[in-house]
């Protein structure tokens, strides 16, 4: 059996599914390579939101919004059912200097043409009634703005489309060697427990996983595992309206803002972020957080003992709802909280696309829309040159 493949995909979570996807929507003979199954690695750890409320404004936002909006276009076209949903996203500020920055943070994305509004006290009251009485006021997003779909769903729906068009996927993958061309340094092929695969171009879309795939061509990929916990409620009756964060972490999650909450030591120590939302089987999901530890997916007691203290801040009434099961997975992290998107200069043929974090469910549509765009040699449909590998080149 001749293995030869205009271009393969490593990668098989939700970035990856669509890379593989967008590419063989354009015509080209595409393998999809994935070391486990379909979406198995984070796409199946984390949660089902994407929106712009959480993004630095600039192009951070202005890929939300072009994902979510294309997301409702894919939605319409396919036949896989990705459970898309518009729904509205409250980031819930617990104090008055929460308030303040959220409101500064509202008024850049509204000169940016996004139409996010603050809500005080009483409204907010109003549109969640099971919320402690004392939270200062919240920053809107509405439906336009956020949207909930299956990240599993998602995958699979790319995969499913993709085979449509001709698409070949092999899981259970091994890879055990990319070959070069000795001269010019080129992708010729790679080598995996299938066999020997030819072909001319390679797509790194394996997340946390791809500075492995980085050391096969000699390159160094500055992406990190960061790990995440998620909590499963039983199925109850609806608690919340909206999609919930805490506007808080975000305050102290980038770089350059100097800003403490007032939490405990367990919080702060677990780097809790506090996050609720429904599932379409009306199971909550309670969350999160962001730890460096290396591999390691085991969801560790003190995490839960700290989502459970800061969600029961937020909702009082979660203590009388049991959690059925946690999970904890490894997202893909970069220094400067952008992906890398982009080829590679040193060697012709390979790209990288991953380092999406949180992001990549919401990222995904856009990022292999992109990519196809890069890899057939046409401009992208907005200047992401701040994605390029070469900003970590010295």
């Amino acid at each position: 059996m001749s293995l030869v493949y205009d271009v393969v995909v490593i990668g098989a979570g939700a970035i990856g599914t669509s890379v593989a996807y967008h590419l063989a929507d354009r015509g080209l003979k595409t393998l999809l390579l994935e070391k486990g199954d379909i979406a198995s690695g984070s796409s199946s750890h984390c949660d089902a939101v994407g929106l712009i409320c959480d993004k630095q404004p600039g192009i951070d936002t202005k890929m939300g919004q072009y994902s979510i909006d294309y997301y409702e276009e894919l939605a319409k076209k396919f036949d896989f059912d990705f459970e898309f949903e518009r729904k509205g996203c409250l980031y819930v500020c617990e104090t008055e200097p929460e308030f303040e920055a959220a409101s500064e943070y509202m008024r850049k994305q509204n000169e940016d043409g996004y139409p996010l509004r603050m809500v005080e006290n009483k409204e907010l009251c109003e549109m969640e009634p099971h919320i402690s009485k004392d939270i200062f006021g919240a920053l809107y997003t509405p439906p336009s703005g956020c949207i909930a779909v299956s990240p599993y769903k998602v995958c699979f729906a790319f995969v499913e489309e993709g085979k449509k068009l001709g698409m070949e996927v092999m899981t259970y993958c091994d890879i055990t060697g990319i070959n070069l061309d000795p001269k010019t340094n080129a992708v010729e092929s790679i080598d995996t427990n299938y066999g020997r695969i030819s072909t001319k171009r390679i797509i790194n879309c394996a997340g946390v996983w791809a500075p492995e795939i980085g050391k096969l061509v000699g390159i160094d990929i500055p992406i990190e595992p960061r790990k995440g916990t998620n909590l499963v409620s039983e199925k109850c009756e609806r608690l919340c309206n909206n999609k919930i964060l805490e506007y808080g972490y975000m305050m102290s999650k980038f770089d350059g803002i100097n800003f403490k909450r007032k939490v405990s030591k367990l919080v702060e120590d677990q780097n809790i972020a506090f996050n609720l939302e429904y599932t379409k089987a009306c199971n909550l999901l309670v969350g999160g957080n962001r730890l460096f530890r290396g591999y390691d997916t085991r969801t560790e007691i003190e995490t839960v003992k700290a989502i459970c203290e800061r969600a029961m801040r937020f909702y009082p009434e979660l203590a009388d709802i049991k959690c059925i099961r946690t999970y904890s997975g490894v997202r893909p992290f970069v220094i400067d909280h952008l992906p890398i998107v982009s080829d590679v200069d040193s060697v012709p043929g390979f790209y990288i696309c991953a380092g999406h974090e949180g992001d990549g469910i919401c990222f995904s549509p856009f990022t292999g829309k992109q990519m196809a765009h890069i890899v057939m040699g046409e401009s992208t449909d907005f200047d992401i040159s701040s994605l390029d590998y070469s900003r970590f080149v010295k």
